[in-house]
């Protein structure tokens, strides 16, 4: 293979970039976004959430400390094709096994390389994201008219489930790696390593779930609390999991959800989702928490947000009691939490586990400890309230 070899990277609404191939040769088919963190590229193309997507990384030059046996959010390259300015022709970072282009060809993912990216970014903030394709090798050669009609013949991400490409197959139990508080039950939507550690180091026993799991399957393994973790895909797609999510909210349970789990919270609770313009997508998004007036930089993968009121205390439409909006993005106002006042239940739209990225919020995973340890206390007093004396039955 020459160096140079040539690729094209094409938009739905004709938009054409002509650059250089990278990563594997072919054709690559996805909605296109854009990234915005100066660092952590690994992370992000290992992160399940990215599944259908072309990712461009706003920053221009990436590659350069290589990939490692440490840094992959899951077991393998998520992204559907990867787009970078400036690629790194060497490596330099003592933790690197390999370089990030052997890796995508490895993985088979399709990318290209030596395009205006900024320019693509102005684009997809002005005509929002859409459907995309990069075309190298042999599909390079294809005419113009043909390679745009096979991008707009792709799928779209409105309506469409993507949760069984990226979740576990059977249930995998991770023990608690300090001292045992209980047990959480986290439903695998795409879930990220980092976030699996951070649960098991508050002192639970992690049971990652398969994506359709059943009710009666979930509640079997007497979980102390459960958890919906990120991932790609439309929320509205999802009513299997709005279902299960809303037993567990009758049962009591603590629920804790992150990004894909935070909508499918609103949605539990009776609210609607939309998809937004072009998505938060970086490791540099401004949130305040409205508990604290606190403002927090987060990392935040996600095209769809709940619709909810964003001032004051309102009703559930589903039934579950009053409800707030906790955290709304500085940039936009679009809502980034929500906290259930009458139900042990809150989420968050961003990532807290944060990798990479800033650890502004990583007490949630703090929150949701004393949450469960609230929990289990309620349940020993209910118990002992319950229990009636010898000298009680006899009267």
């Amino acid at each position: 293979m020459t160096r140079f070899e040539p690729a094209v990277f094409v938009l739905e609404d004709g938009s054409r970039y002509d650059g250089h191939a990278y990563g594997a040769r072919g054709r690559s088919l996805g909605e296109a976004v854009f990234a915005t963190g100066m660092t952590g590229y690994q992370e992000t193309i290992t992160d399940p959430s990215y599944a259908g997507q072309i990712v461009l990384m706003t920053a221009p030059h990436i590659g350069n400390t290589g990939v490692n046996d440490e840094d992959p959010e899951s077991r393998r390259i998520w992204v559907a094709g990867f787009v970078v300015r400036d690629p790194s022709r060497v490596v330099s970072n003592y933790r690197a096994t390999g370089s990030l282009d052997d890796q995508l060809v490895a993985e088979g993912v399709v990318g290209i390389s030596g395009i205006d990216t900024r320019a693509v970014t102005r684009r997809l903030r002005d005509a929002g994201a859409m459907r995309s394709g990069i075309f190298s090798g042999p599909d390079a050669a294809l005419g113009e008219s043909e390679q745009l009609e096979i991008v707009r013949a792709g799928a779209r991400m409105s309506g469409l489930n993507l949760s069984a490409e990226v979740s576990v197959s059977e249930q995998v139990t991770i023990p608690a790696t300090s001292e045992r508080i209980g047990s959480v039950a986290v439903l695998d939507l795409g879930v990220k390593d980092s976030t699996l550690r951070y649960l098991a180091a508050r002192g639970l026993d992690v049971h990652v779930l398969p994506q359709n799991v059943t009710t009666d399957d979930l509640l079997a393994i007497k979980p102390d609390a459960v958890f919906y973790s990120n991932g790609p895909g439309d929320p509205a797609a999802s009513d299997d999991h709005v279902e299960l999510l809303q037993a567990v909210l009758r049962e009591g349970l603590p629920f804790f959800g992150i990004c894909f789990g935070n909508q499918l919270l609103g949605r539990a609770l009776g609210l609607g989702t939309y998809k937004l313009p072009f998505g938060h997508r970086g490791i540099n998004q401004p949130v305040v928490d409205r508990s604290t007036g606190k403002v927090e930089i987060t990392a935040h993968n996600h095209g769809f947000a709940v619709d909810a009121p964003r001032e004051g205390v309102f009703d559930s439409p589903a039934g579950f009691g009053r409800v707030e909006v906790s955290h709304v993005n500085l940039n936009d106002d679009v809502v980034e939490g929500l906290n259930a006042l009458d139900i042990p239940a809150f989420s968050v739209q961003y990532h807290p586990e944060a990798a990479a990225g800033p650890h502004d919020a990583n007490y949630l995973f703090d929150r949701f400890r004393d949450m469960v340890i609230a929990g289990r206390s309620s349940q020993r007093i209910g118990r002992h309230s319950d229990a009636t004396t010898p000298d009680q039955e006899s009267k």
